[in-house]
């Protein structure tokens, strides 16, 4: 239950952005300037932040970022890990998954890949309190519905 005073310190939320912006790449063009200039944000400010806390990975890095926009032109962002599919799509080497899943392989990646994967997926906000086995499930099941093979080793 909210306190009176969190309650009336509240600032009003104008809207939610949810956007794939490359690592370090934020730039105030499309698809980052059109969608922060309709709520008046700040296209600068978000774009340093951004980039600042995204400059340990790779350029070509697709980033997941969700932006709250508040009624006074300020915001709030959090930058998430890139999705479980483009990990393993790396992992195994292909740009695209299998056409006709459970039918087609399209290839194949060991456990060791799903474990670290599933390592650096458990320092999302979202993932943090799962256990290490059920994001490896998650990601096998993942890896299942692309049509790529998870098995023990490599021969």
């Amino acid at each position: 239950m909210a306190t009176i005073k969190e309650i009336l310190t509240r600032r009003p939320v104008s809207a939610t952005i949810r956007l794939t912006v490359p690592a370090g790449g934020a730039k105030p063009a499309p698809p980052v300037g059109p969608a922060l200039g309709q709520y008046r944000l700040n296209l600068m400010a978000f774009c340093k932040d951004f980039n600042a806390r995204t400059q340990k990975y790779k350029g070509e890095t697709p980033m997941s970022v969700t932006i709250t926009a508040f009624k006074d032109n300020t915001f709030e962002f959090t930058v998430k890990s890139p999705k479980v599919s483009w990990y393993l799509k790396k992992a195994a080497g292909i740009e695209l998954g299998s056409g006709r899943p459970g039918h087609v392989t399209a290839s194949t990646v060991t456990l060791k890949h799903v474990y670290e994967i599933a390592k650096v997926k458990q320092s999302d906000p979202y993932c943090q309190y799962m256990s290490l086995h059920s994001i490896s499930k998650s990601i096998i099941a993942t890896a299942n519905s692309m049509g790529i093979k998870v098995v023990k080793e490599l021969d």
